[in-house]
C-alpha cells in the first residue's frame, strides 16, 4: 500500500495521510504517515466477502489534522464483481474526488494515486476430518525433530516460502499447533533448525526467517492480554499527559515559559533536559511493569523463551550474553517496542496518536529498543543525541537481565510463583450458556436427565445445569471430579462442535457427557473455561478417546475395553489464555493446504538442492594435498523422493480431490454460433 503525489493540505507543504477502507458496513484504518505526499504504509487488511458480492470496496485517503476535521484527499473504488472474475487487481490507481461533496480539488488536476494489491482468497473450508491426514503429517514431523543428514519438512517450507507469504504462513502454523497442543515443540524445532545454520551470536533471529516470523506471530497470538497489562498504564499516561518530549537538537521547538509579564524563552538545553526527564520517567515506569510481570506472563510464552534461552546457550557456550539478547530480540524488538510505537495496531488505543504524543511514543520505543539490544553504545552510535538517556538505558539493561533470568526459570520455580494464585472468587460465573446433550450409555447426572438442552453454569467451584438460567439447578459436578474437557471427533455425532466432559460420578465410576455447542468459537470458549478452572486438579487425565463407545468398541481406535486407556493425549494446557482469537483448526489447515498446493514443484527441487548441500558438508572426506577435503557425492537425479515428501504430495492430492467433489458442477458452456467469412 503506497501513495504517490498526494494533495498538499498542511502549511508545511505536505500532508499527514492515512487510509480508511470501507466494505460491507465495516471500516478499517491504516497508520498515519507524517509530513509526506509519497507515503509508504505497507499494511494488509482483510474483509470477509459478502454474499452476494455486489458491495464495492472503497479505499479513501485522508489528511490527519490535530485540530479540526480531517481533510479528504481522494478515493479508489474497487468492484468486487470484477475482482471475482480477475482474481486479483494490482497496480497504481488514480484517486478520485468525492462527487457527493464538490470541492475545489476537482479543478486542480490530479489528486495523486495509490498502489494497491487487492485479491480474493478462497476460504472454502471442508469438514475437519478431510484435513486430519495433513494435520497428522505436520504434527508427526514436529514430534520427530531434527535429524542430522536429513532435510526437514519445516526447512523446506522455510526455504520455499516467499518473504511476502512468510508472515501469513507463520500465523497459520502457530495457530494450528496451538490447537494441537504442540506449539512449544514447533517453536523449539524452529530454534534448533535456525541455530544449525551458520550464524553469529550478535545477529541471531534478526532476519525474517520462518523461525523469527513464527515466534513474532506466537507472541501476538498468545500474549495480547499480557501486553495490555504491562504496557497499558504507561501508554495511557503518555496519551493523557501530552508532554512535549524531544531530545534531537534539530527538532527542538523553543517556547516561552513563565507567568504573565515574566516570560522568558527556554534554552535548547532546558527543553532537552525537560524532555529527558519525562522520557526517563515513562521508561522507568514501563521497565518496572515489565520486571514485575513475570508471574503474569502466560506459561506457554515462558516455556517458549525457556527453550530459546537453553538452545542459544548450548549453541554459543562462550557467549553467554547471546542467550539474553535472543530473548530480548523477540520480546523487546518485535513485541514491546512496536506496540509502544503504534499502540492502535495492538489494540492498546482506539485512535492514532497526535503529532506530539506520536513523537513521545517513538522516542520511548527507541529507548526500549536500546534496552533490548543490551548494548547502549550501539544506540549512541546511530543517534548521538540519545546520549542523555544512556544512564537510564544502562540501568534498564540490568533490570532486563534480571527479568529474563526469572522469566526463563525452571518449571518448578514457575509453579512456586503461581502457587496460591486464584482465578477469581469461587462464586464468580466463569462461563454460562445453553448446550445440547447427546445421549449415550451411562448413569451420571447429565445422562439421566430427560432434557435434550440445558443451561450450564461454570463457576470456580462446580459445573451446574438446569432447564433455564433462573431455574433450580438439576445437578452439579464438582470441579475436583472433572478429569478432562476435550473435543469430540466430527464423525461421532455428525457435528464439529461437540465436546466431552469426563468426570467421576457419585458412585466413583468414570462417566463422559457429550455436549454440543452452537459454533466452533463457543466450543473453544467452553473448553478453555473448563480447562482453566480445573488447572490445579491433580486427577486430570493424560489420555482420552476422541471418539465415542458405540456397540462394543471405541469409534476412534476400535478398542473393545470401555474403560481402557485413551488413544490420544489430552490438551489440558491449551486454553484461550494462550491465544488472542478463538481457533478454527480446519480454516488454518485449509490455508496451509492452499499454500502448499502451489509449492509442490518447488519443494521437490529445493529438497534435492538442500540434500546435495547437506551431503557436501557432511559427506565422505579424504586426505588431500592441503588436508581433509570433501569428496564429490554421486548425482541425485532419479533417486526416489523421501517418504515425508511423497506422503505430503499424496495428502495434497487427496485434499484437491475433496475440493473438486465439494464444488457445484459448472454450468454448461453457452452455444456458439460459428461464422465463416
Amino acid at each position: 500500500l503506497l501513495g504517490r503525489d498526494l494533495a498538499r493540505k498542511d502549511r508545511n507543504g505536505a500532508s499527514d495521510p492515512f487510509v480508511r477502507l470501507r466494505y460491507n458496513g465495516k471500516v478499517q484504518e491504516s497508520t498515519v504517515v507524517k509530513k509526506s505526499c509519497y507515503p509508504r504504509w505497507n499494511e494488509t487488511f482483510e474483509f470477509e466477502l459478502a454474499e452476494p458480492a455486489g458491495e464495492k470496496l472503497c479505499v479513501e485517503v485522508w489528511d490527519w489534522d490535530l485540530v479540526g476535521r480531517n481533510d479528504f484527499l481522494g478515493k479508489v473504488v474497487v468492484s468486487i464483481r470484477g475482482l471475482e472474475a480477475a482474481g486479483q487487481e494490482e497496480g497504481w490507481f488514480r484517486l478520485w474526488p468525492d462527487k457527493s461533496k464538490p470541492r475545489e480539488d476537482e479543478h486542480q488536476g490530479s489528486l495523486g494515486s495509490l498502489q494497491l494489491q487487492v485479491r480474493l482468497r478462497d476460504e472454502t473450508v471442508l469438514p475437519s476430518h478431510c484435513y486430519r491426514p495433513l494435520v497428522e503429517l505436520l504434527c508427526q514431523e514436529v514430534k520427530s525433530g531434527r535429524q542430522d543428514g536429513q532435510v526437514h519438512l519445516v526447512t523446506l517450507l522455510d526455504e520455499t516460502t516467499t518473504a511476502e507469504c512468510r508472515q501469513e504462513v507463520a500465523v497459520n502454523l502457530v495457530r494450528l499447533f496451538l490447537g494441537q497442543g504442540l506449539v512449544k515443540e514447533f517453536l523449539d524445532l524452529l530454534f534448533e533448525l535456525e541455530l544449525a545454520k551458520p550464524c553469529e551470536p550478535n545477529t541471531l533471529f534478526r532476519s525474517n526467517s520462518l523461525a523469527s516470523k513464527s515466534m513474532e506471530s506466537f507472541l501476538k497470538v498468545t500474549g495480547m492480554p499480557y501486553l495490555h497489562a504491562v504496557l497499558g498504564p504507561t501508554i495511557t499516561r503518555v496519551f493523557e499527559e501530552k508532554k512535549y518530549v524531544e531530545l534531537d537538537p534539530g527538532k527542538v521547538e523553543i517556547k516561552d515559559v513563565g507567568c504573565s509579564g515574566l516570560h522568558r524563552v527556554q534554552t535548547e538545553g532546558e527543553v532537552i533536559e525537560q524532555g529527558r526527564q519525562h522520557l526517563q520517567s515513562y521508561l522507568g515506569e514501563l521497565l518496572d511493569a515489565i520486571v514485575k510481570s513475570v508471574p503474569a506472563c502466560p506459561p506457554v510464552i515462558r516455556a517458549a523463551f525457556r527453550q530459546l534461552f537453553r538452545r542459544v546457550g548450548e549453541r554459543f557456550p562462550q557467549h553467554q550474553h547471546a542467550k539474553f539478547v535472543a530473548v530480548t530480540s523477540f520480546l523487546c524488538l518485535r513485541f514491546f517496542s512496536p506496540a509502544v510505537m503504534t499502540p492502535k495496531l495492538f489494540h492498546l488505543r482506539e485512535t492514532h496518536a497526535d503529532a506530539r504524543t506520536g513523537r513521545t511514543l517513538l522516542l520511548l520505543a527507541k529507548a526500549v529498543q536500546m534496552v533490548g539490544n543490551m548494548e547502549p553504545a550501539a544506540g549512541r552510535a546511530k543517534e548521538a543525541w540519545l546520549a542523555p538517556l544512556l544512564p537510564a538505558v544502562q540501568q534498564g539493561i540490568t533490570q532486563m537481565k534480571d527479568f529474563i533470568a526469572r522469566l526463563v526459570g525452571t518449571e518448578e520455580e514457575e509453579e512456586e510463583e503461581c502457587e496460591g494464585r486464584l482465578l477469581g472468587p469461587p462464586a464468580v460465573v466463569v462461563k454460562e450458556g445453553p448446550l445440547f446433550i447427546h445421549k449415550t450409555r451411562g448413569k451420571g447426572p447429565l445422562l439421566a436427565t430427560a432434557a435434550k438442552k440445558l443451561h450450564f453454569c461454570l463457576t470456580g467451584e462446580a459445573l451446574s445445569f438446569g432447564k433455564s438460567p433462573g431455574a433450580e439447578r438439576s445437578g452439579t459436578i464438582a470441579l475436583a471430579d472433572i478429569l478432562a474437557a476435550e473435543k469430540v471427533e466430527e464423525k461421532s455425532f455428525g457435528s464439529s462442535h461437540v465436546m466431552q466432559v469426563v468426570y467421576v460420578g457419585a458412585d466413583g465410576r468414570q462417566e463422559t457427557a457429550y455436549l454440543q455447542c452452537k459454533c466452533v468459537n463457543e466450543l473453544n470458549q467452553w473448553l478453555s473455561a473448563l480447562r482453566k478452572v480445573c488447572v490445579n486438579n491433580p486427577r486430570v487425565l493424560r489420555a482420552y478417546h476422541p471418539g465415542i463407545f458405540r456397540g462394543d468398541r471405541w469409534s476412534c481406535c476400535h478398542q473393545r475395553e470401555r474403560t481402557g486407556l485413551g488413544c490420544d493425549r489430552t490438551r489440558q494446557g491449551v486454553t484461550l489464555q494462550d491465544w488472542n482469537d478463538p481457533l478454527d483448526p480446519a480454516a488454518e489447515a485449509q490455508r496451509l493446504f492452499h499454500h502448499l498446493q502451489g509449492l509442490q514443484g518447488t519443494l521437490r527441487e529445493k529438497y534435492w538442492e538442500l540434500l546435495e548441500l547437506e551431503g557436501t558438508q557432511n559427506g565422505p572426506r579424504g586426505e588431500g594435498e592441503f588436508g581433509v577435503v570433501s569428496l564429490p557425492l554421486p548425482p541425485l537425479a532419479g533417486a526416489p523422493l523421501p517418504e515425508v515428501l511423497s506422503r505430503l504430495f499424496r495428502v495434497l492430492g487427496d485434499l484437491e480431490g475433496c475440493h473438486r467433489l465439494a464444488q457445484p458442477p459448472a454450468p454448461p458452456p453457452p452455444a456458439l454460433l460459428q461464422l465463416q467469412t
